[in-house]
């Protein structure tokens, strides 16, 4: 596979709307027409990766790094839309295969066992999106925003303030109405991807005056607007995906507002809830095979520390409880619930996968020993052991930090009194 098939192509019309036509033809539909029968539906996806992205080739994206890295995904993306894939549970109507939560297991454990290339730069795009138009969305933001996903537009979002993270709607940023636009001006941080993004969802308050929950606006953003500045954040690993976003008299047009002005707190819990669902689910099935992968190697190589007694049992003891909390995860994911009434199982969820993945890359560190704490030439090459433990403490802050999901679950979800 050459780089050259990384390339984006230009959306012919020109800027960033981009037209359910703008799709690469006719997609296939062999595999989402054996919805009705999962095994089928299992040897078709897994027939299908093998085929596209073998994992024999897996080396080229996992050493793809920054934007290199980006137009890998983008690559993917774009084949997966080829066979109805790429958004499989979003409605037909708007570009996806109408598939339901059981095939969306399926496939994010078919794409794990096949090491197949992730997806982090359209987490945004391929989850958050749909949640929060599908339901809040006029037709119009419905139309012209949700086909970009599928053909490889990355998307960000501009949440998060340097004095609003856990307490999100203590925000800063502010929204004012000129006209027909909304003038915006403040700051964001954490902002994965955005020097990647054409797009951001934004919260900007348009009423100071209102508690702070009632004063919000949801927003759509063009990152390519006058005034949007993008500053990367160079994280512990090395890695810089997060970004700052600086916003000085950015124009947003009024049917760019997602939800009605003031209204914009109940369209982010559809936002947060996408992020702590099925998302956490999708990156344990990818520890979990990166795991055993790792387990099967060292198993071939008759590796030294599967000889001391207590690294041996505890590796085998966390790697029951991924197991366990995989069962479990699945079972919260399968409950039904009212849409628009909250529910705790996003908490649990992000809970469970991120204190487990945390646990993991620190036994991992440790098994490896020094050899594993060893940075590599110019101090700039982090080793695996090294980064992934480095990397797994940010999943206990991102999408809403560990102890915020904990006093949600305490006092929203089992009625406990605070204090």
């Amino acid at each position: 596979m050459s780089t050259d098939s990384y390339r984006s192509r230009e959306n012919p019309a020109g800027g960033n709307d981009m037209d359910p036509a703008c799709f690469d033809g006719p997609r296939d539909s062999s595999i989402t027409d054996l919805r009705h029968d999962l095994q089928a539906f299992r040897e078709g996806v897994r027939a299908w990766v093998r085929k596209v992205a073998p994992p024999e080739q897996a080396h080229r994206w996992q050493q793809a790094k920054g934007a290199a890295q980006v137009e890998v995904q983008r690559w993917w993306m774009r084949e997966r839309n080829k066979v109805g894939l790429a958004t499989p549970h979003w409605p037909e109507e708007y570009g996806g295969a109408g598939l339901n939560l059981e095939h969306q297991i399926i496939i994010a454990d078919e794409f794990a066992r096949a090491d197949a290339p992730e997806t982090s730069a359209f987490t945004v795009a391929m989850n958050h999106i749909p949640a929060t138009l599908i339901p809040y969305g006029t037709e119009h933001q419905k139309r012209k925003y949700l086909p970009t996903v599928a053909q490889g537009t990355v998307w960000c979002q501009g949440f998060s303030e340097p004095g609003a993270g856990s307490d999100l709607a203590a925000l800063q940023t502010r929204a004012v109405r000129d006209g027909d636009h909304y003038v915006i001006n403040g700051q964001k941080i954490w902002s994965s991807h955005s020097m990647y993004a054409s797009w951001a969802i934004l919260l900007a308050r348009t009423d100071p005056e209102a508690r702070k929950q009632a004063g919000i606006s949801y927003f759509i953003l063009d990152m390519k607007a006058p005034g949007v500045e993008v500053r990367p954040i160079r994280k512990s690993t090395g890695a810089s995906n997060f970004a700052e976003l600086f916003l000085t008299d950015v124009r947003i047009p009024i049917e760019d507002r997602v939800g009605e002005e003031n209204e914009g707190w109940a369209v982010a819990q559809a936002t947060l809830s996408a992020e702590r669902g099925v998302l956490a689910f999708d990156r344990l099935e990818r520890e979990r095979a990166t795991l055993q992968r790792y387990y099967e190697r060292e198993l071939a190589s008759d590796a030294a520390w599967l000889k001391d007694d207590q690294l041996r049992r505890e590796f085998m003891r966390l790697f029951a409880e991924q197991h366990a909390v995989r069962r479990q995860i699945r079972a919260l994911l399968r409950e039904t619930r009212e849409p628009g009434v909250w529910s705790m199982t996003p908490s649990l969820v992000k809970l469970l996968s991120s204190s487990l993945r945390t646990r993991l890359a620190e036994l991992q560190l440790r098994i490896a020993g020094m050899e594993g704490q060893k940075i590599g030439p110019q101090n700039t090459v982090l080793p695996v052991p090294m980064y992934d433990y480095l990397d797994s403490y940010g999943s206990t802050i991102s999408a809403g930090a560990n102890e915020i999901q904990r006093n949600l679950i305490a006092e929203r979800g089992l009625a406990m009194p605070r204090g």
